[in-house]
């Protein structure tokens, strides 16, 4: 079966029934319609490389993630691909879990696939893509980091606005012992949330001691190892985390050992993924909106692919952020500046081991 026989029954060009089923917008309405009807009656599926060659275009779109198991990210490549449905792309989805080889294989691949253009969301500076990809002309979108140059967009987020709010926030709550548990520090990202808290803590007229930041990993893991960190000799009324799988981690720990959230201990997160919003208590975070981070990506990509014209200087998108109220925060204990625990660490494990 091949476009020739569909013209013959649908009585049109083997040229009409290429630009109708590339969806051409030339092409008369009813003489697409008589196309795709007979497309459909015999179950005719073109063949996309072939399709590519003639027009140029894949209709594929590269979609580059950190870790598909990190829950910010599921909602990110959900709402790209529905985005794609809709405007008869389809994605090709790669996470690189911070493998520079594997990214390099990612790049290749997509290469090869022809890819309309590629949205990199992994906050952190991909260089290998930048290199592979920029002199193909193949329209990028980074997240923070892109670079000056045509042909690349750049989503800034706003992490000032949210942070400002969290802080200001705490404030109201008589916090002034408050300490940041930031992200890895190779990533611009997590060193521009770290930059926020301390400005918005100078603002309000709070000093930021060295030992007021603690440097986490953004997993939950480093979340629990954190809070042994915070709560040494001048410990904390208050933790705001980088992102909310420390701040879950976090609150687990604080379980173990028997420091009660939020009576001893506020916690603020940041991305607000699905999982804070059931956390016990609900995690009170910065929100930073997949689903919008998303559809600026497609956006941006499609306003790439539409120009007849390279674009001649790059294109900046801003996501902004704000802070998500739930019940992970109250008002600062009043009892000589110490976490009082409802029992001891020691009798929390005990606790603990005797469920298990």
């Amino acid at each position: 079966m091949d476009i020739r026989e569909i013209a013959r029954r649908a009585k049109v060009s083997t040229a009409t029934v290429s630009r109708a089923i590339n969806r051409i917008p030339t092409v008369d309405p009813q003489l697409a319609k008589r196309v795709w009807k007979v497309v459909d009656e015999l179950g005719y599926y073109p063949n996309t490389q072939a399709r590519a060659l003639v027009s140029g275009k894949s209709r594929i779109f590269g979609l580059v993630v950190s870790e598909i198991t990190n829950p910010f990210f599921p909602e990110i490549v959900q709402t790209f691909e529905n985005l794609a449905v809709q405007h008869n792309y389809e994605i090709l989805l790669t996470s690189t879990v911070h493998d520079p080889k594997r990214m390099e294989s990612s790049v290749r691949r997509m290469i090869e696939r022809r890819v309309d253009g590629v949205a990199i969301l992994t906050f952190g500076m991909e260089d290998s893509l930048l290199e592979h990809l920029r002199f193909r002309n193949v329209p990028l979108v980074f997240v923070d980091v892109g670079p000056d140059i045509p042909g690349v967009s750049n989503i800034r987020i706003n992490y000032q606005n949210g942070i400002r709010q969290a802080v200001q926030h705490l404030a109201a709550l008589r916090h002034t012992k408050i300490t940041f548990v930031a992200g890895p520090l190779h990533l611009k990202s997590a060193l521009a949330r770290q930059d926020a808290f301390k400005a918005s803590m100078e603002e309000i007229g709070l000093e930021v001691a060295p030992e007021q930041i603690v440097v986490g990993d953004h997993t939950m893991e480093g979340g629990m190892r954190a809070l042994d960190l915070i709560t040494g000799a001048r410990r904390p009324t208050a933790v705001v985390c980088s992102n909310d799988m420390t701040a879950i981690g976090l609150m687990r720990e604080a379980y173990d050992q028997g420091i009660n959230v939020p009576r001893d201990l506020s916690v603020v997160g940041f991305d607000d993924i699905r999982l804070a919003q059931f956390m016990i208590p609900p995690l009170t975070t910065v929100q930073m909106s997949q689903t919008e981070l998303a559809q600026i990506a497609f956006k941006a990509l499609m306003n790439d692919v539409g120009r007849e014209l390279p674009a001649q200087g790059k294109s900046e998108y801003e996501l902004n952020t704000h802070l998500v109220l739930r019940r992970s925060t109250a008002l600062a204990p009043v009892h000589n500046g110490r976490i009082k625990s409802q029992r001891s660490g020691a009798m929390a494990k005990k606790a603990q081991n005797s469920y298990e």
